[in-house]
């Protein structure tokens, strides 16, 4: 049994109603203390927070999930996604665990999810209280995000749904590869991120998931504005050699919220959780202490 498959067996498929229609989401609930959730990014699933999940859970309650369209969890083919959704996911597993108050980690993807929660949170309308948030590499602004050329071509929409049908492990593999450091050795992670977006023929709603680029653009002056509002203390662990979210983002980090914590990768692009999992398990920990 492969890791990931280890990964899966380990946790839960759970049953939530996400705008009047019942999914099931994949769950995993580790450690014990203060709780912290974990959000993960495009086009992978939790199993990105494996390397850091061990040191997590001698000191923090974690829970995970597989957005929807991604890993273990359903995978619509005729959805139209939204992080919005997936917003009101995160809240849904929080009601079925009974989370009062917890800290979130989120990369990528996650990163929007996190800063919709934080807009919630302002207008009083989040149910539980959010006791920090952790951001690693993402477009927490979306003019500076910069998309690589596979990520154009899905939301294209005439193009997107032609390399749709056509992605395989191959092309899949080499697409990723720019995003990690050049002296990082990815072909494993590679494998994992293609294997859980593999499983349900996930690789075919990629045209639909890449929504996420346009759902930033319409909700950029509410998300940025509740990022550099925010009540909740907030800190920032960042790969630099990203070319999608790398140095040029937290260049304006440090100039629009120069009192948070940021933590420069200088070695590290766009995966802290895979490429220094030791430095990122660190610096959860003291962030959120």
């Amino acid at each position: 049994m492969s890791d990931l498959e280890r990964w899966w067996a380990d946790g839960e498929r759970v049953k939530l109603e996400l705008r009047g229609v019942e999914r099931s989401i994949f769950t995993r609930r580790l450690g014990g203390g203060p709780s912290m959730t974990l959000l993960h990014g495009f086009p992978s699933s939790s199993h990105d927070w494996a390397k850091v999940a061990p040191a997590l859970t001698r000191e923090r309650s974690l829970l995970l999930c597989d957005f929807l369209g991604f890993g273990a969890s359903d995978k619509p083919a005729d959805h139209d996604y939204s992080l919005l959704e997936q917003a009101d996911l995160v809240e849904a597993l929080w009601a079925r665990e009974r989370v009062a108050s917890t800290a979130i980690a989120a990369h990528d993807y996650g990163v929007s999810v996190a800063q919709e929660l934080l807009a919630r949170e302002a207008e009083g309308k989040l149910a539980v209280e959010l006791r920090a948030v952790h951001f690693l590499n993402g477009g927490i602004y979306p003019d500076l995000h910069r998309p690589q050329p596979t990520q154009l071509a899905l939301l294209d929409p005439e193009r997107g749904p032609q390399v749709s049908a056509l992605i395989n492990e191959e092309l899949f593999v080499q697409a990723l590869r720019p995003s990690f450091a050049e002296s990082y050795e990815a072909a494993a992670d590679s494998a994992d991120i293609w294997a859980a977006t593999h499983r349900g023929a996930g690789e075919r709603i990629g045209h639909r998931l890449i929504g996420y680029i346009t759902d930033r653009k319409e909700n950029e002056a509410r998300w940025v504005g509740a990022l550099e509002g925010a009540r909740v203390p907030l800190a920032f662990t960042w790969g630099m050699l990203d070319p999608i979210s790398g140095a040029h983002i937290a260049q304006r980090i440090s100039e629009r919220l120069p009192d948070a914590p940021l933590l420069a990768l200088h070695d590290v692009s766009h995966w802290p959780p895979l490429e220094a999992p030791r430095a990122v398990e660190h610096a959860l920990l003291e962030r959120d202490a």
